[in-house]
Order: structure tokens, then sequence, then C-alpha cells
């Protein structure tokens, strides 16, 4: 096994099929499209200038697996800080580090300090809740040098604007790393890296392979273009971060006992092989532009919409991916042996299995041309001519282009009903994840749907989920609850509830935020010294959040008194005396206020 850098070198030319081009591919971050330009395919103004990221090798493989420190360590950071997203699903290592960097937390406390600053700028940078808040830490790793420097690699004009969004971390970032000793536990982890690494070689490979076999792509060099796959199992396995900077194609994925989505990876793959196919034929794309008005509707990324060559790209590369796809057919063969007048039974059920095949792969076709791809059927019948000629797609790709009745697919197109919502692309930034479960219960309750949330919880501790339950579960399910009991006027169901969070779980928002209720509740009782005595705990567990911090340092401060009561704890000796108000959490922008019982927001961690 020749490992990270050198990994596919090995494999002979006459196999790995490679072609040649004299024009550089666009400069995108997040494929982030460039519209073609009118002076031909010589012209290098319609093409962005980025600087390589640093993993870039110019004297290496034109195809590679590594793992990259830098990513590494951001994507560490990014765990200390609540990153979550599939942390169930995730390979063993992610949690082994996890827990090697709460045991390094709990022995300092400069790490704690450090780890705070960090998550406070990650806090204060949070866009989107979704995967798109990740992408712009792990497209700013690419560009950093190893560590203790973590510098980038670049002038912050050469590189992809969602890096530069974030780069003011790096002071933070690097104190961080210092202060865990990141580098020591890279080493320890490294291993790990490399196994994952020895499972992806050969279906990788296969996949390379079988890509170049279809298209018939003859053995070349890519003068000077990369493509990378970088491994990084702290990131969620269900998402491929794929990036094209200049002439590099990236693609940073988290396997899990040797797998990733490799549909995803094959789709950048056909990218970096068609993109300098069509770019350097972008004065005859032009002219498709009269399509470009029919699709206004259709729920497509604006650069598709927009831009000829991109969307033709886009189009062509789904045509490929419908004839090449899995249909779920179990394929027919004729067995052996069998008797000549046997033969046209056999071959109605070959026509017949075929006839299915076919099925699936118009109905895929059908389903891109819905959402807007509308050459997607033009190029699906190209490839099946495409198909019996010996030539490579290199060789017909011309053809393809000028030979495109551009009439025709403007009616066709003019003709597609086309979907109201549009699929991800992997090459384009992720959108929102769907809630669902406790998720999904905290949003009703910030939304003011107290029953709905009661209802969602109470499910997850009588085990009527469909869910896998977990003593993480249970807790946080009682921490829904427990806000629930405040909101309908019952603190001592609260107070219950509040304590089986802090005695079942592991989790520091829960922890910390449990802290605080209890010490407004005991705030309100008059209870001062017990209620500090919480406020000092919640500082203890030290969940790196600013609200937390703020929210307990107030309550050393000052006794809590909820807002619209007035309550004097001296005056109130006699046992005559009215009790204090049922806290009752107070409306704010997600559904509560800094300055009540509640939280802002308990799933508000970066994702």
């Amino acid at each position: 096994m020749i490992r990270r850098s050198q990994f596919f070198a090995f494999i002979s030319s006459a196999t790995l099929c490679l072609f040649s081009v004299s024009i550089a591919v666009p400069a995108q971050a997040q494929s982030s499209g460039s519209s073609s330009s009118s002076q031909g395919p010589s012209s290098t103004q319609m093409y962005s200038e980025e600087r390589a990221p640093s993993l870039i090798d110019p004297a290496g493989p034109t195809i590679s697996l590594i793992s990259s420190e830098p990513v590494f360590i951001m994507a560490a950071a990014l765990n200390a800080c609540g990153y979550d997203e599939g942390l169930d699903e995730s390979a063993p290592i992610r949690k082994r580090i996890r827990d090697q960097i709460n045991q390094a937390l709990a022995q300092s406390e400069d790490a704690r300090t450090r780890r705070d600053a960090l998550c406070l700028f990650i806090a204060q940078h949070r866009m989107t809740g979704s995967e798109r808040d990740i992408s712009q830490y792990i497209s700013l790793a690419l560009y950093l040098t190893p560590p203790p420097e973590l510098e980038v690699t670049a002038d912050l004009t050469e590189m992809p604007p969602d890096s530069t969004q974030v780069v003011e971390i790096l002071p933070a970032l690097r104190a961080f790393a210092a202060a865990l000793d990141l580098h020591g536990i890279w080493l320890t982890s490294h291993h790990v890296y490399d196994e994952e690494i020895d499972q992806l070689h050969d279906p990788i490979s296969q996949m390379i392979v079988k890509s170049n076999l279809y298209l018939k792509m003859p053995a070349s060099t890519y003068d000077g273009r990369r493509f990378i796959v970088v491994i990084e199992p702290q990131l969620s396995p269900a998402v491929v971060n794929a990036r094209i900077y200049g002439t590099d194609y990236v693609v940073v994925v988290s396997p899990v006992d040797g797998k990733i989505p490799m549909t995803d990876l094959r789709h950048t793959y056909l990218h970096y092989v068609i993109d300098p196919l069509l770019y350097q034929r972008s004065s005859a794309i032009d002219r498709e532009q009269p399509i470009l008005k029919e699709i206004r509707d259709a729920p497509l990324d604006f650069r598709f919409r927009s831009d000829t060559v991109a969307l033709t790209i886009e189009c062509l590369i789904k045509a490929i991916e419908a004839r090449t796809m899995d249909t779920g057919i179990p394929e027919y063969v004729i067995p052996a042996g069998v008797d000549r007048s046997q033969l046209p039974r056999y071959e109605h059920e070959r026509e017949l299995y075929q006839q299915k095949v076919d099925a699936v792969r118009w109905e895929a076709v059908g389903h891109d041309m819905r959402q807007g791809y509308v050459l997607t059927q033009y190029f699906y019948e190209q490839m099946l001519d495409f198909e019996k000629d010996p030539a490579s797609l290199k060789d017909d790709i011309g053809e393809m282009v000028y030979g495109m009745d551009v009439d025709q697919q403007v009616h066709r197109a003019r003709q597609t009903e086309f979907d109201k919502e549009g699929d991800e692309d992997v090459l384009q930034q992720s959108k929102p994840r769907p809630l669902t479960g406790l998720d999904l219960a905290e949003a009703k309750l910030a939304s003011g749907d107290v029953a709905s949330a009661s209802e969602m919880a109470q499910k997850v501790l009588t085990g009527q989920t469909d869910t896998i339950q977990s003593t993480a579960d249970a807790a946080r399910a009682h921490f829904i609850l427990a806000r629930v009991d405040l909101l309908t006027g019952h603190p001592g169901e609260a107070i219950d509830d509040f304590q089986k969070t802090l005695a079942m779980s592991k989790e520091q928002r829960l922890l910390a935020w449990s802290h605080i209720y209890l010490g407004r509740m005991l705030d309100l009782e008059c209870k001062r010294d017990e209620a500090l005595a919480e406020y000092k705990e919640a500082l203890a567990v030290r969940d790196g959040q600013l609200d937390t911090r703020l929210a307990a340092e107030r309550g050393v401060k000052a006794a809590y008194v909820q807002r619209g009561h007035e309550h004097d704890c001296d005056d109130d000796t006699s046992d005559d005396a009215p009790s204090p108000p049922s806290p009752q959490p107070e409306p704010g922008a997600t559904g509560t206020s800094n300055q009540g019982l509640q939280p802002p927001d308990h799933t508000a961690t970066p994702k």
C-alpha cells in the first residue's frame, strides 16, 4: 500500500485514463460557477485566480487520497464547540478524540479558557445551523500550514470567499491547539486515519477506473490539475464537502468502515474529467442562451440559471450518471447450456429485464428534467450513440455540443413542468437539515407549541419513537419537559426533571442550563445561598457558550427577579407571605429571552 500523497500513483496509465487540455477550469469554491467568455478557449479572463490549497503538492501525483493535520485540528475544534452532526453514525475514532479532548479540558483551566474563546467566535459566526457553517471552516483549513503555525498559505484575495469570512478564528485556534496539545492527539490517532485510507483505496480506484473506461478517455497527463480526496472522520459521514479551487478539485469525506458516499465522490470526479472539455467550448455553448429564459422558474441554483456552460456540464454529468446508475434490478443472464429451441423464451425475458432497467433510468432523467436540468434528456440520447462508438468522450464532445438543435431543446424546456423544490448538489452549500425527534421538540417548544414538545419528549422516555434510545436522549427529554413544566406552572415537576437531567446527562450545555434554571427558581424562593451555589456550578461546567456564561455571571451578581413581578425576599418572613410567582420564560427572538428562565436555543450549537 502506498500511503497518502502516493495514492493512485501506481495505477497504470492504461487503466487510469487521463486527458490533457490547454486551458484551466474555472476557479470555484463550492462550485460557484463562472460565466462563459466570448473570447474563446484561449482566454484566461473567464477564470478567476485562486491559489491552490496548501495540501496540493505540485510535484505529487495527479490523484491522491490523504489525511490533513490542519483539517484534523479544525474538525477537533468544531467538535469541541458542539458540532454533533452525524455523531452517532461516525467512526469510533471521532468519539475517542472527543474523549481525549474532554479529558484535557478537565485537567487544564487554561485549556478551558482557550476553548471558550474559540467557541465564542464560532457561535458569533453561526449563520444557518447547517453544514454551510462547517464548510467555511473546512475551506479555511485547506489553506493552513501544519501546527503550531497554522498560517494561511495565500493572500486573502487569492482564497475562496467562504474561507476568508472566518479567517479571524486563527489566533483562537492556535491557542486552543497548543493548550490541548492537539498535535499529540493527532499523532496517537493517525494510525486510524491510515487504516481508513487502506480500506478506501480499492473502492475509489475502481470508481475512477470504471468511470474512465465508460468515457473511453485516452491515457495522458492532466496538465497540472489535481483531484484530492481528504479523509476526516470527525465530520458527519453523511456529508461530502466538495470544492473546486482554481484547477484543483478537493473532496473532504468522513469514512466509516471503509465506506463513503461514493455517488457524490464520483459526481465530483466526473466534473474533474468533463469540466475542461466543455469550458474550452464556451463560445459554442453561448448559443444555448435562449434556454436560460425557459428555466427561470426551475428550482435551480442561480449559477445554473445564468451560466450556459455550468448548466450544460451538469446536464451531461446527470445523463452519464443515469446511463451508469445502479438500478437495483438484478442483472439477467441467460443460463449456460440451454437448448436452442428455448432461446426465444430467454431472449424475451432478457428484453423484459432491459425494459425495466431502461424505465428506471428514464425516470431518473425525467426527474432531472423537472429539476431544471433540461439538457439531460438530450445528452442521455447522445450517450446511447456514444456507447456504440469506439471514440472517447473527448473526441465526441464537440459533435454533441455543435450538433445540438437549440430550438428543439428550448421547446422541450418550455414543455417541462418544474418541481417546486430542488435537490441538493454535492458541489453546493448544504441546505439546513430537517428537524426530527428531540430537535423538533426543541423547535416546537421555542415556537410556543408546548403540548407538542411535551408529547415528543414523553415518547422518547416511554420508548415510543423509532430512534435508538440512549441515556443522552432521556436526559435531553427530561430537560425539555422541565421547561414545559415551567411554562405550565408546575415548578415542583420542573425541579424533578432538571435534577434528572443533571443525573443523566454528560452534555455540558444541558448541565449548565439546568443549574441556571434551578438557581433562578431558588432565587424566586428567597434561597439566595442555594441559588448562588447553582450559578457557580453552571460556571464550573464551562460549556464554552457566551449566553451560558453571561446568564450564570448575572445570577452570581444579583438575585434573579422575574420581569413584571416585584418580590422583596427580606420582607417575606411570615408564614402568611404570598408565594413567589411561578417562573415563566419570557418571549424573545427564538421563543424566549436570555433574560428569562429559558436559554435562547438549546439546539444552537455550531452545526
